[in-house]
């Protein structure tokens, strides 16, 4: 009789163990390696700096028309402030002070916005963090916040064409003297700001 109350006792709680982790694990299923447009990085280390873009990485699947007018309904459109990745903004960390086109910047981290434009977009390094994209979520409900009053550095940086398709946002930082230059490529377009460490 005990055996058998011993072995009803173990199947219930075997039973209740299983849902429980299938609970834990579904509400895990969020990872970032198994969203739509995963998390990315891209470092580099010049010196005694080192420099590091995190963000998430949309693709193009079957969509034309990502950088263009509103009028056009491109994915992200010209004039308006991106988020410049998917999910939550991007983030940027810099060790030691850096110059940001003719702009300083102090070491730390910071949150990184864009503007694109046909042929000149608008980089906007700002103090604001833990941003999901361009503002927070709280019960939920989005609220977006005013990007403008907390960037630290703005600068412009001229769009350039790619001669092959980049299906997937990707950052990369490339070598330059006394420094590299941040490149963002996606599809067809590519925009570089120069970064160099300070004196």
């Amino acid at each position: 009789m005990r055996t058998k109350k011993r072995n009803t006792l173990l199947v219930m709680t075997i039973l209740a163990t299983a849902t429980g982790l299938a609970g834990f694990a579904a509400a895990q299923d969020l990872h970032p390696s198994r969203r739509p447009s995963p998390m990315g990085m891209a470092r580099i280390t010049v010196g005694d700096t080192y420099m590091r873009v995190i963000y998430s990485r949309p693709y193009k699947r079957d969509r034309d028309n990502i950088f263009g007018t509103k009028e056009s309904e491109a994915l992200v459109p010209f004039g308006e402030v991106w988020r410049t990745g998917a999910n939550e903004a991007s983030e940027l960390s810099v060790t030691t002070d850096v110059m940001v086109g003719d702009k300083k910047l102090a070491a730390g981290t910071y949150s990184l916005f864009t503007v694109p434009g046909p042929e000149t977009w608008t980089v906007h390094i700002n103090s604001a963090l833990g941003l999901s994209g361009t503002g927070v979520f709280a019960d939920g409900k989005f609220t977006p916040v005013d990007i403008p009053a907390t960037d630290v550095v703005v600068v412009s940086a001229k769009s350039t064409t790619l001669e092959e398709e980049v299906d997937q946002l990707t950052f990369v930082w490339k070598e330059a003297e006394g420094g590299a230059d941040m490149c963002l490529q996606w599809i067809t377009t590519e925009v570089c700001v120069p970064f160099r460490v300070a004196n």
